[in-house]
């Protein structure tokens, strides 16, 4: 495997997956019921933030005996992928400035997907490309939308792609890319308009062109419908979240978006969270079940938003836990 690609290589073959939409109708129209859970390998998605998280980490956070006993527990309940954030927790031979000390070996994640798999579970790899979330990038965070930011994230996207051998999906994140959600960051920037669009689909043509699927988290629809049902391609998997407890979508423009997406054909995997309240995830199954139609509903993700420490791992057990009440009930 190569370790060094250059922007010029990549750009070339952004679109060889031109025809991807064909692709997932050929692999992926058949596939079970998706009933995920989210874990962090890397940490460093807020930058420099003291609302709800701890200052970027220089050394690795995810403890594998917690790890270990979480995916076990997860292939207990009959879950059966595993969405990995890996941010900075591996070291990427394509650029391994990004690491942080105590990250992962490309050997050793190898191994992890191995021994996932033989246990029934698909992973995922995701990397979040949002500006309020990219913090993992280091410098490259900021040198947003220029050719050496583009060139790096070409280059980390197909060595993810080869690490996992060509995934059925990757995670692009893409969320939350607001002032509001960076308003407490030393370093703001946010794209918008014409650069989100250019810089969103550069991304969407580089998976494209590992021949696998995108798949991001929805929540640009919810201020920006009109043109998000006219630009976003349809074979882009979308994850609208919604963590709360009131279930009225008349009453929630988050929940109406579940709505769009189903009358705009989009593929979902509806995504909620045991952060603040136990109810959420079973209510959202209830919920999305009744209102999206079987061929696009691809499944369920449970995304704890915890770091994968001992002292979080009473929170992880519940997520879990309420995934397999969710799909037993």
């Amino acid at each position: 495997m190569a370790t060094r690609r250059t922007f010029l290589k990549t750009s070339a073959t952004l679109f060889a997956g031109a025809a991807l939409s064909n692709f997932v109708s050929a692999q992926q129209e058949k596939a079970p019921l998706i009933w995920g859970n989210m874990l962090n390998l890397g940490h460093n998605m807020w930058g420099d933030t003291p609302r709800a998280y701890t200052p970027p980490h220089s050394k690795m956070i995810c403890e594998y005996p917690v790890w270990e006993r979480l995916t076990n527990e997860m292939a207990d309940a009959g879950l059966n992928l595993l969405l990995i954030d890996l941010g900075e927790g591996v070291q990427y031979e394509s650029h391994p400035e990004i690491a942080i000390e105590g990250a992962w070996s490309v050997e050793k994640l190898r191994n992890e997907l191995a021994r996932l798999r033989k246990m029934g579970i698909e992973p995922i790899p995701k990397l979040n490309f949002s500006a309020c979330h990219d913090f993992w990038l280091g410098d490259y965070a900021r040198m947003l939308s220029t050719p050496k930011y583009y060139e790096v994230c070409a280059d980390l996207i197909q060595e993810v792609c080869e690490i996992f051998d060509t995934p059925r999906f990757f995670h692009l994140g893409y969320d939350e890319e607001t002032f509001g959600h960076q308003q407490t960051y030393d370093y703001i920037v946010i794209r918008q308009n014409e650069l989100w669009w250019h810089d969103f689909l550069f991304f969407v043509k580089t998976v494209d062109a590992q021949n696998v699927r995108p798949w991001i988290w929805s929540d640009y629809c919810w201020h920006h419908w009109d043109e998000f049902a006219k630009r976003m391609p349809k074979h882009v998997l979308q994850s609208n979240w919604y963590y709360n407890t009131e279930w009225d979508p008349a009453k929630v423009n988050y929940l109406q978006a579940y709505l769009k997406l189903e009358k705009e054909g989009f593929d979902q995997i509806p995504t909620g969270s045991n952060w603040d309240n136990d109810a959420n995830f079973g209510n959202l199954v209830k919920f999305c079940r009744e209102h999206i139609d079987g061929p696009r509903l691809k499944g369920f993700l449970q995304t704890p938003w915890k770091s994968t420490t001992a002292d979080s791992l009473e929170h992880h057990l519940n997520a879990i836990r309420f995934v397999k009440e969710a799909k037993n009930g």
